[in-house]
């Protein structure tokens, strides 16, 4: 019996009837469903940027075969149903709709489509009949459009990954994803739209293990309960810059592996629990706000690998901390409030490949011991105080790409052709240090590496390198602050034409190009600096593809050529202090794209055009120093984004411009030297300049009293808020490939303050100043005037001012500066200014004051200048004596007016000048003081008397 039952089986094998030890195949209505989604499809190679993409579906045997087979393709291997597609990286174009046969293989359990291009198609809504889905991934396929409320019908999802889309989740929102998808163990929204809170309905997802959600526009208070989630192991949610909350402690069970909170509003301190998360391997708060020291718990995290603590505002603090992450391959520690040297312990970071430690106050020598760390491919070390030599342990980094050493005290000989040791080395800054430069004749230059950034600036280069003849791949070349004599040589024309994205060649000597092209040849150029040297010629006209060109303090001559216009792109213009001539192009108003531009001090004349068109983009206007004429252009108000606008010391003949008060960010008004003549008159509405907190108007032919009625409306003057020191500034983001840069251009003007004409290289967002001299403003100062109380400046001087000193100027707490001389002031000075502890300059000379001047605090510091021409006063420092001492003034009264809208102003002479980008700091410290002249050519061709 045995024998025929083995028998039999035989037979039932060889006969192929033994079925049911074979996986069953595909169904056909499967198979042709997969063959139809093949057919409604294009293959498109450009449509998958992963590098290990390839077509699954090229190799799909249709109509016939077994689909469970295929590439991508799996089934059940007891019904042969198709349970996961993953035809992800398959270079996929085309789109999706409800319709599609995609929708019929109802019995998927995971469908991967990430990586491929649906060509801005939404997500169909026939997604709901994969009711059985557990893991669905769309993202990085350019699906677009609003998430369909289908997707919460799939409430088995574990993982639902739908980032890197231009996708918007609003309707349904965020909550309701957290209400109806409650299995979920991954959410990965990054880049999705979502606009709106985090719901706290997050934190009863105890099932999560992953939520990413990068730069979805989330704000408002992060829910802190989510960081308590008990399977939770990566959370990002940085770059939602109005995302708030704080870190909570943590206790040992917390099983956190990845948390990102970097570019947030997160604030408050680090807790010194955050040693607990003995799982953690990567930790990035870049760019938030945290205060309080750095924990040194952050050396019990010894399973680190990433770590970026960078621009938060930690207390002072050492590196003592570091060394014991061995485990560390980035670490990101620049704008740390870091002090001291760099210690022996951060060599024990064998596997570190991102050392970043710039923008501290690191002292002492770069340590010798640097050639430990060999896996280094990147070195940060620029803006802090290192000192000494460059060690020559650092040409031991043989996989060094990127080396910034900028900004540093760093001194010595630094010979060029050691670096060709560092064959990956791409990216290297030496600028701004006390290092010179050592390049050898003979070095061969076709063996160089080929630099993306090379950074000379200050290093004591007295002709163009020879070394850069070979470089045809350099994106940014600075060769800034150097000797560099005569012109331009025509082989550097041709350097890096079709790479090179911005070139800085200023603070030279240079005179000109050896063979002056009609337009500079670099196609890609975006930032060109040319300043202060010795150009002498027409004006160089940069490439179209511009956003930012400098040529000031130069020797330039001739008009604007019209090609400038072609510069379509161009955001910063600066061509002031030359001498440029003729009138402007009316076509400047056609450069849609900008925001700054400075023409001061140059030959212009004839009228301003009427060049500002709708949609104006400019913050800032400097037409100062010139010769134009005629009245201001009204097209002027098309410019709504307007910070700063001056036209001082030009022959403009008009009223005053009240329409200028309908701009609403403009800050600094100078209209000073011109013909502005006529009544300052009455406000039209109570927001006229709504945010002005700087005005001079000094030198023209204004009439009518002084404007109380402004005095009472400007509520920029009115209140400082005292958070923090911040100055007027634009800034303006390039993408150059390799690197990013962040370019800071700082606003400046000039004021006649104290006495002298005097150039501020940075404005205070709060510096606040009125210049109202040499004008035939009348009748009383009037008590509102104690209501402006950020005034810095104050300056009445030179017109036909009447009545008393207002003992309301008491209020003006941070006056530093005040001018009311050469009017026709009677009465007493009011002894309360002697509060005025922050006043270093007083002038009330020629006026008709009488009695006793005012002792004690500032006014002890006064010369008699500052009392000069009245007659009746008497006192220190006057030799003239009083006839009968009083008894001591009273103490101060206070006028009070609108005294709930103002707060304490506090003041910072500090001046700074910074722009960064791609890890280059530059910083301009400069000031300029020049004895004030008397613009008298209206009068001499008016005959129009100015008053005394």
């Amino acid at each position: 019996m045995r024998f025929l039952f083995l028998l039999s089986l035989f037979s039932l094998i060889s006969a192929g009837s033994f079925s049911s030890v074979q996986s069953p195949s595909c169904h056909d209505d499967e198979r042709f469903a997969l063959s139809q989604f093949k057919e409604s499809i294009i293959i498109n190679r450009s449509a998958s940027d992963d590098p290990s993409a390839y077509s699954k579906v090229s190799s799909w045997m249709t109509p016939s075969g077994d689909c469970c087979t295929w590439d991508g393709v799996q089934c059940d291997e007891n019904t042969g149903r198709v349970t996961s597609l993953d035809l992800s990286s398959s270079y996929l174009y085309g789109s999706i709709n409800s319709s599609s046969s995609l929708f019929q293989l109802v019995h998927l359990h995971r469908l991967n489509l990430a990586s491929n291009d649906f060509n801005h198609s939404q997500i169909p809504a026939g997604v709901r009949r994969l009711s059985k889905l557990t893991y669905l991934n769309l993202s990085n396929s350019a699906f677009s459009g609003q998430i369909p409320s289908e997707i919460l019908q799939l409430s088995k999802l574990v993982s639902l990954d739908l980032a890197l889309n231009p996708l918007k989740l609003h309707k349904p929102n965020l909550e309701s994803i957290a209400e109806k998808l409650i299995n979920l163990q991954e959410l990965v929204l990054s880049e999705v739209d979502i606009s709106s809170t985090l719901p706290s309905t997050l934190t009863n997802l105890t099932s999560l293990k992953t939520i990413y959600l990068r730069n979805c526009s989330l704000h408002g208070e992060f829910p802190t309960g989510i960081f308590q989630l008990p399977n939770l192991k990566s959370l990002s949610v940085h770059l939602n810059s109005n995302l708030t909350g704080h870190v909570p402690e943590f206790n040992r069970s917390i099983p956190l592996e990845d948390l990102r909170l970097a570019g947030t509003g997160f604030s408050g301190m680090l807790p010194y629990s955050i040693g607990n998360l003995k799982s953690l391997h990567s930790f990035d708060v870049g760019g938030c706000n945290f205060s309080g020291p750095i924990p040194f718990s952050f050396g019990n995290l010894t399973e680190l690998t990433f770590l970026d603590l960078s621009d938060n505002n930690f207390n002072r603090g050492t590196l003592s901390w570091v060394g014991k992450q061995t485990k560390l391959t980035f670490l990101n520690l620049d704008e740390t409030n870091l002090y001291g040297d760099i210690p022996f312990s951060l060599g024990n970071l064998t596997h570190l490949k991102t050392l970043s430690l710039s923008s501290n106050e690191l002292t002492g020598p770069i340590p010798s011991w640097l050639a430990n760390l060999t896996q280094l491919t990147q070195l940060w070390l620029q803006k802090n105080k290192l000192h000494g030599p460059i060690p020559t342990s650092v040409y031991k980094l043989r996989k060094l790409q990127i080396l910034d050493l900028c900004l540093n005290r760093l001194s010595g000989t630094v010979e060029f052709g050691l670096f060709q040791e560092l064959s990956s080395l791409f990216y290297l800054q030496l600028s701004d240090n006390n290092l010179s430069l050592l390049i050898d004749p003979s070095t061969n230059i076709s063996t160089l590496q080929k630099f993306k950034v090379l950074g000379l600036a200050s290093c004591h280069l007295s002709e163009f390198p020879e070394i850069l003849r070979n470089q045809d791949q350099l994106r940014v070349l600075l060769l800034s602050r150097n000797k560099i004599h005569g012109q331009i040589p025509k082989w550097i024309s041709n350097l890096s034409k079709d790479t090179l994205v911005s070139l800085d060649m200023s603070e030279n000597f240079l005179t000109g190009f050896d063979q002056a092209p009609n337009s500079l040849p670099w196609t890609s150029l975006l930032i060109l600096y040319l300043s202060n040297n010795k150009l002498q010629g027409p004006l160089p006209i940069p490439p179209p593809s511009t956003v930012y060109y400098e040529v000031h303090g130069n020797m330039l001559s001739g008009e604007i050529t019209q090609m400038i216009c072609n510069l379509s792109f161009l955001s910063y213009l600066d061509l002031s202090c030359n001498n440029l001539s003729g009138y402007l192009p009316q076509c400047l108003g056609n450069l849609s794209n900008l925001s700054i531009l400075n023409l001061r001090h140059n030959n212009f004349h004839g009228h301003i055009p009427q060049m500002f068109i709708e949609g104006c983009q400019l913050s800032m206007i400097k037409l100062n120093e010139n010769h134009f004429q005629g009245a201001l252009p009204r097209s002027l108000a098309n410019c709504t984004m307007l910070e700063i606008l001056d036209i001082g010391n030009n022959h403009i003949i008009d009223i005053f411009p009240s329409w200028l008060g309908t701009l609403p960010e403009l800050g600094v008004l100078i209209l000073r030297s011109n013909g502005f003549h006529g009544a300052i008159g009455k406000p039209e509405t109570n927001s006229t300049f709504p945010k002005l907190h700087v005005i001079d108007l000094s030198n023209n032919y204004i009439t009518g009293k002084l404007p109380y009625e402004y005095f009472q409306i400007w509520k920029g003057m009115q209140s400082y808020d005292a958070g923090g020191l911040t100055y007027m500034q634009a800034r303006v983001k390039i993408h150059i490939p390799s690197c990013g840069w962040l370019y800071t251009y700082t606003y400046q003007m000039t004021l006649t303050n104290k006495g002298i004409k005097t150039e501020y290289w940075k404005i205070q967002d709060y510096f606040v100043a009125i210049d109202l001299s040499g004008n035939r403003f009348e009748g009383e100062i009037p008590k509102l005037v104690g209501n402006l109380k950020a005034l810095c400046m104050l300056n009445l001087s030179n017109n036909v001012l009447t009545g008393s000193i207002p003992s309301s100027l008491v209020n003006l707490k941070n006056l530093e500066s005040l001018d009311l001389s050469q009017n026709m002031l009677v009465g007493e000075i009011p002894p309360q200014l002697v509060e005025l502890t922050f006043l270093a300059f007083l002038n009330l000379s020629h006026n008709h004051l009488t009695g006793t001047i005012p002792q004690g605090k500032q006014f002890l510091t006064f010369e008699n200048n500052s009392f000069n021409g009245n007659v009746g006063l008497c006192g220190s420092p006057l030799s003239k004596r009083c006839a009968n001492l009083k008894d001591p003034p009273p103490p101060p009264s206070i006028f009070v007016e609108n005294q709930d809208e103002v707060s304490q102003f506090e003041f910072d002479w500090k001046v700074v000048v910074m722009g960064y980008g791609c890890g280059f700091i530059f910083g301009v410290f400069g000031g300029k003081i020049i004895i004030k002249k008397k613009n008298d050519w209206f009068m001499k061709t008016f005959a129009i008397g100015h008053p005394p």
